[in-house]
């Protein structure tokens, strides 16, 4: 069967008698068969996916179905689901079956999304590379000895492999645009506020977000129109009208855009991502379009920046997870102390112990000030001077991450060099707008590399639109 990456290509067949959405579901059920040692799927809903693909094809037929309607999705295993198990990739909460749905669950299945399983994810989404789930690590289609990026690894190699045609990630600093980087996918973090976090197991309140991943642009702009929203039950959620993304992709005109030479200039960027990125300026140059170096002088200070944030939101959410209220309860636990104590230290793993660790650290007597509300201030002069920089160009371009796909188990002794590797996304986490990852080139090796756009507050048209134009550019060469 062909294998469909579109869902116009999917909904085009179906009504024109040659596919059945049962059919596109068995094949993409027999792919994860096949693929289970990629480690993408912790749970795979098929009798469920192959009951929906029955009534969904009938409303595709009758011209009923939801903008959705044929589009086979998977979502990252921190996303509730009602009635399904939601484990965020730790053993604290191994077993832990959803009592409601979050509102992009909700919005999907109102659009005639199939679900067709959970993926696999860095534990509480603290991770770069995918390794630190209790499920395991997962590995990357294009390498299998190579990470997938994190933390929505099990969700970009899904879409990469061919399990899936859309995926919804997390973004806290760039959980869903690294992972597309590696896998050669297009991966979208909206502005804050954008997608409601109801229903999402959170790592840091102030950064997390929902994003799509997908194997096209169209189909991203089609996930966040209908994910995108204000909700009653996310008091962060913008009222700001949700624009038909989909059907504003048409481009025309020149751009400014601004590129970051400190991002060029780092001492880590790997040889064939800046030789890529400099090309890509070359190629928008030679299309017409304003390409000027503006210089970031904060870059050294976003990733420390970001995880004392991150890490002290990380110690205050964990704070639930006891082996009290629900969840893993330690059986060598003897009375309450050590029901807490035991109860953590067995059921969180290695990284998100760390985490928690530190951002109670930064956050007790004595070191806030000094870390964390300093940390704060830092954030805002980096968003200002990122909205600065918006003010007079439509755009920033930079890398994704500054090298290909790295080995499994490569990093995992250096928790230090593994943050390091956040460094080009967590700019616009910190000020809050959107990025989305493009899939532009691969190393000689055939790793995928991806380049990134960041657009202005609440900008998602323009970056889509011009997300669509820039991809047809970077094939031209």
């Amino acid at each position: 069967m062909e294998q469909y990456t579109t869902l116009s290509s999917v909904q085009q067949d179906i009504k024109a008698g040659k596919l059945h959405l049962g059919q596109l579901v068995d094949g993409f059920l027999q792919r994860i068969e096949e693929t289970k040692h990629l480690n993408a799927f912790v749970e795979v809903y098929g009798e469920e996916a192959k009951a929906q693909a029955e009534s969904i094809n009938a409303k595709i037929l009758n011209g009923t179905g939801g903008k959705l309607a044929g589009m086979v999705v998977g979502i990252k295993d921190l996303i509730c689901y009602e009635g399904h198990t939601v484990s965020a990739g730790s053993r604290i909460i191994e077993n832990y079956k959803s009592i409601f749905s979050s509102t992009v669950v909700e919005r999907l299945l109102a659009e005639d999304a199939i679900i067709i399983g959970r993926q696999n994810c860095d534990e509480f989404a603290m991770g770069g590379s995918n390794e630190n789930s209790y499920f395991g690590a997962v590995k990357n289609a294009a390498d299998n000895t190579k990470v997938p990026g994190g933390s929505s690894g099990g969700s970009a190699v899904a879409v990469q492999a061919g399990l899936c045609m859309a995926s919804l990630g997390t973004d806290t600093g760039g959980s869903v645009r690294q992972p597309a980087a590696f896998c050669g996918v297009v991966g979208l973090k909206p502005t804050y506020g954008r997608v409601s976090r109801h229903g999402i197991i959170a790592y840091a309140s102030s950064f997390d977000q929902v994003g799509p991943i997908a194997n096209s642009v169209e189909d991203a702009a089609l996930l966040l129109e209908v994910i995108a929203g204000h909700d009653d039950f996310d008091s962060t959620s913008s009222q700001e009208v949700v624009p038909e993304y989909s059907k504003q992709l048409s481009f025309e005109g020149k751009k400014r855009i601004a590129y970051l030479p400190e991002t060029l200039e780092s001492e880590g960027l790997d040889p064939e991502v800046k030789a890529l990125t400099e090309k890509v300026i070359r190629q928008l140059k030679a299309e017409g379009h304003t390409v000027e170096p503006i210089s970031f002088p904060y870059l050294d200070y976003v990733v420390p920046t970001y995880y004392i944030l991150t890490m002290a939101e990380a110690s205050s959410n964990l704070a639930r997870y006891d082996g009290v209220h629900y969840g893993y309860r330690s059986p060598n636990a003897v009375d309450l102390e050590s029901t807490y104590k035991k109860s953590r230290s067995e059921g969180f793993g290695a990284e998100v112990k760390r985490r928690i660790m530190l951002g109670t650290f930064v956050l007790s007597a004595g070191h806030y000030d000094a870390f964390y509300g300093k940390a704060q201030k830092v954030r805002r002069l980096i968003a200002e001077k990122t909205h600065a920089i918006l003010e007079d160009h439509d755009f920033i371009l930079l890398p994704t991450t500054p090298g290909p796909a790295f080995g499994i188990g490569e990093k995992t002794d250096d928790p230090v060099t593994m943050y390091l590797a956040d460094i080009f996304t967590v700019q616009a986490s910190l000020a809050g707008i959107p990025a989305i990852s493009l899939p532009v080139g691969e190393t000689q090796t055939k790793l995928p590399l991806g380049v990134q756009l960041i657009g202005k507050r609440f900008g998602e048209v323009e970056l889509f639109a011009f997300s669509k134009y820039f991809l047809d550019v970077t094939k031209k060469e």
